[in-house]
């Protein structure tokens, strides 16, 4: 009798679920819930105080780069051992005062503004397009940037106190103090001083920083196993930090120049004038001293506001 062949089997095999060779394997997207809280509107400034308290000497360093002359040192760690030696460990503090009032007044203003319009502008449960976040963060951005204009040209004449010679320090004892001395001697206009490059650099910082938190925060939550995690929000924050430090780099330095200069000289003159001594490299002068800052400040301001927001959460008994 011949024999036949052996029949298929009648069940079927599932399909499987590798990618063949060659073929990248797709990112699985989650569907994820988000939820619209009113939280507190000083919640922003709260955080970002505490996280200039951990990063002030960083942004010592970086404003006296920035702000260098003659022999002074040309790198972060030679920068850094030269206020030791020469002020001692609480030198690296020089300005905090005007810091933590910059961060009360801008950074209150500047994530507030943005989060109010967020919850209003985006239905409960639905992501805000990135286009949206773009807008609102430089909106806010900009209504911070002039609101903490003075503390912000305080803090930089604090910081480079240390370095100008007798004739020309300006003895401010604090922020406050700093304030009130501008306005006395220099008129109310002074609290004002460059504040176009600084509003605008603030708006760029928002965009750059609060936007691009937001959308990788929300791209790591859909497309990887992380959920609402201290990881997700450690990660999205140093990618907003490295973003922001790119994008502001070049009005960072101006803003430095314009706030601590001793004449009136106007905008497109200074740029003029530093284009011509340093070339086009001075767009990111002190790049590095400045992600070594803003990178973790960045991370700790969003750790710190999530911190706030997840006892704000428990408090209220609201669920995660």
């Amino acid at each position: 009798m011949a024999q036949t062949a052996p029949s298929e089997s009648a069940v079927a095999s599932p399909p499987s679920t590798l990618p063949g060779p060659g073929v990248k394997p797709k990112l699985q997207k989650k569907q994820i819930a988000l939820k619209q809280i009113a939280y507190p509107f000083w919640f922003g400034g709260s955080a970002s105080s505490m996280a200039a308290c951990v990063t002030h000497p960083l942004d010592l360093v970086k404003v006296r780069l920035q702000l260098r002359s003659g022999d002074a040192p040309k790198n972060m760690s030679g920068t850094f051992m030269h206020i030791v030696r020469n002020s001692g460990p609480r030198g690296l503090y020089d300005g905090l005062t005007a810091s933590l009032l910059r961060q009360m007044t801008y950074s209150t203003v500047r994530f507030g503004v943005y989060e109010d319009l967020k919850r209003r502008y985006t239905p409960d449960g639905e992501k805000p397009s990135f286009a949206l976040l773009l807008g609102l963060s430089s909106f806010s951005g900009f209504l911070g940037g002039v609101s903490g204009n003075a503390a912000d040209v305080v803090n930089v004449r604090m910081q480079q106190e240390a370095v100008l010679q007798a004739s020309q320090k300006r003895q401010y004892r604090n922020g406050l103090d700093g304030m009130i001395k501008m306005a006395r001697g220099e008129g109310l206009s002074s609290w004002f001083r460059g504040v176009w490059p600084n509003s605008t650099r603030a708006a760029l910082m928002n965009a750059s920083q609060l936007a691009s938190y937001d959308t990788f925060k929300v791209m790591l939550m859909t497309y990887t196993p992380l959920g609402d995690t201290t990881t997700t929000h450690f990660a999205s924050s140093l990618l907003a930090g490295f973003v922001a430090t790119t994008i502001c780099s070049p009005v960072d330095v101006i803003k430095s120049r314009v706030m601590s200069a001793h004449t009136n000289k106007g905008l497109l003159s200074l740029i003029t004038d530093i284009y011509a001594k340093e070339g086009a490299t001075w767009m990111f002068k002190g790049w590095v001293p400045a992600f070594l800052r803003l990178g973790p400040q960045t991370i700790c301001t969003f750790l710190f506001l999530e911190a706030h927001r997840k006892g704000y959460r428990k408090f209220k008994d609201i669920e995660d």
